[in-house]
């Protein structure tokens, strides 16, 4: 690992913090800016620590780090009284047709960003970012040194991008491998199938276990056929209906076979394509449930699997994993931003990923997110522009795992919760927008409507519902307004969570078109003179 700047900025924070895993595609679902970067000048500093003890690996130990961060932070409780909160009573909006010929005005300021992005200088520059990225780090796993890699890449990509307050929020994050791993037919014939470990998922002992395995289309056929699940390998070659609740099976398969007393389980990978690709993805156990081995297969073995077992044949499959989780390690959400010349303690929030699964190279998930979302500050501060309200990027780390560093920042920022005025996430890959995700009120609907009507020349002007997603539903919940990119995403899920999931998927003039709508909705939500309304 290369070094840090000397003063490395810092936000304090302590614990793991888990939550449930969302789907990626419709998800269910403060404190103020941390110590300033070296270019704004170095408040209380942690040059004395060799950059081995910032990323958690050694020489201190975790109590000394549990100390370190939680003194930051409460450095950092002092510095909230001085950013205040915008009573709700205080605040008075402008009519509707008073919002339209406000943001009719930002015409001119949104075709200059429209031209930069997909005609002018800026033209492709966030594809080619992105491509050097991810060909320079790979997959960048939870807990993992090329996370920590990535990570230190973009914090100094920031800075010589010139944007303000580039610093790093310590997050509690998993650490899990998943080892070498094999999964062999060995009865009606020998065959060796493609697999990949599911997150998080206990290992097999080293000989592996071997067993009949017992094929089920659904968990309500588990539970008519659950006195033949014990002692065997339960396969789920459940059909494809939608994301939302096809994934289910992964997250939830585990727990339901071992409640029958199977062995372990393989999961037809959540996909409504394949070209022999399995998926992997997260998956959670129970408490009070025994955990057993568990893997994704492809599409193909899955239903070969059923049509055997259709037929009446018995099937006995080796199962090999190595998969290990060790102790929680220290990653960080990487922040940066352009400070607003009005209303600075108030936020925007544009955000992506920076994680990624352990195989492909986390291009399209959700690197293509983070880089659009770099790039709409890029494009504001190519032109000169500074908002009224502060754009903050927020780069977030261990989303994949259930999005640990988005609830670790919003439990360090919700008191700040009156000041943010949206906040927007891309996470579901970057293909051509069709427009964007909205969830708040009918006014503020109303109002982002106006807004996209700026992108009229893009022909990408719809507002939909659902505008969702792991790292915002926190403060979307909390009634703070949220927008996630629409996105014609057909492929999306062909490429997902895979080792197909490189820079090769995405397209440089869709990536500049993304480019230019979430620069475009975030400049002109940061400026106009009223936040959004939330009600």
């Amino acid at each position: 690992m290369g070094p840090f700047p000397a003063c490395l900025p810092l936000l304090g924070g302590q614990g793991t913090a888990r939550v449930a895993s969302m789907d990626k595609d419709k998800r269910d679902q403060g404190l103020p800016r941390a110590w300033s970067s070296p270019r704004s000048g170095c408040q209380p500093a942690l040059e004395s620590l060799p950059d081995e003890v910032i990323f958690g690996r050694k020489p201190i130990g975790e109590k000394m780090k549990f100390i370190l961060f939680t003194l930051v932070g409460i450095i950092q409780l002092f510095s909230l009284s001085s950013e205040k909160s915008i009573p709700k009573n205080a605040v008075s909006y402008k009519t509707l047709k008073e919002m339209k010929d406000e943001i009719a005005g930002y015409e001119d300021v949104a075709e200059s960003l429209i031209n930069l992005a997909v005609y002018g200088k800026a033209k492709n520059r966030s594809y080619e970012r992105l491509a050097v990225f991810v060909d320079t780090v790979g997959p960048r796993l939870s807990g993992s040194k090329n996370l920590d890699k990535a990570i230190e890449i973009m914090y100094k990509n920031l800075q010589q991008n010139g944007l303000e307050n580039v610093h790093l929020e310590p997050v509690k994050v998993p650490h899990w491998e998943r080892g070498e791993e094999s999964a062999v037919m060995l009865v009606p014939r020998l065959y060796k199938m493609a697999i990949l470990g599911l997150g998080s998922s206990i290992g097999t002992p080293p000989e592996g276990i071997t067993a009949e395995v017992l094929v089920v289309a659904s968990f309500d056929e588990l539970q008519r056929r659950s006195t033949d699940a014990k002692g065997k390998i339960v396969v789920y070659n459940q059909p494809f209906v939608s994301y939302a609740i096809t994934v289910q099976y992964r997250i939830h398969g585990a727990v339901e076979a071992a409640k029958v007393g199977a062995l372990a389980s393989l999961i037809r990978s959540v996909a409504s394509f394949s070209v022999y690709s399995p998926h992997t993805g997260n998956q959670e156990y129970q408490e009070d449930v025994p955990k057993i081995p568990t893997a994704c297969i492809t599409l193909e073995d899955a239903e070969m699997l059923g049509r055997l077992a259709s037929h009446g044949k018995t099937i006995v499959i080796q199962l090999k994993m190595g998969a290990k989780t060790y102790p929680d390690t220290v990653s960080f959400n990487t922040v940066a931003e352009i400070t607003g010349n009005k209303y600075p303690e108030q936020v925007v929030l544009v955000s992506g990923h920076l994680d990624s699964w352990d195989i492909g190279h986390g291009a399209l998930d959700d690197g293509s997110g983070a880089f659009i979302s770099w790039e709409a500050l890029s494009l504001v501060k190519d032109l000169g522009l500074r908002p009224k309200r502060t754009l903050r990027l927020v780069l977030w780390t261990a989303e994949e795992q259930g999005g640990i560093g988005a609830l670790q920042y919003y439990r360090l920022h919700k008191g700040n919760i009156s000041n943010y005025s949206l906040v927007m996430e891309s996470d579901a890959g970057i293909f051509l927008p069709t427009g964007l995700q909205f969830s708040g009120s009918e006014r503020a609907r109303d109002i982002m409507k106006e807004i996209m009507g700026l992108l009229k020349h893009l022909n990408v002007t719809k507002v939909f519902t659902g505008g969702d997603g792991t790292d915002i539903n926190f403060w979307i919940q909390a009634g703070v307004p949220g927008a996630s990119l629409s996105n014609d995403a057909q492929k999306y899920f062909t490429f997902h969570h895979t080792h197909g999931d490189t820079i090769t998927v995405l397209n440089p003039k869709e990536m500049n078109v993304a480019a230019a709508v979430w620069s475009v909705v975030a400049y002109v939500v940061a400026d106009l003179e009223d936040m959004l309304p939330r009600t």
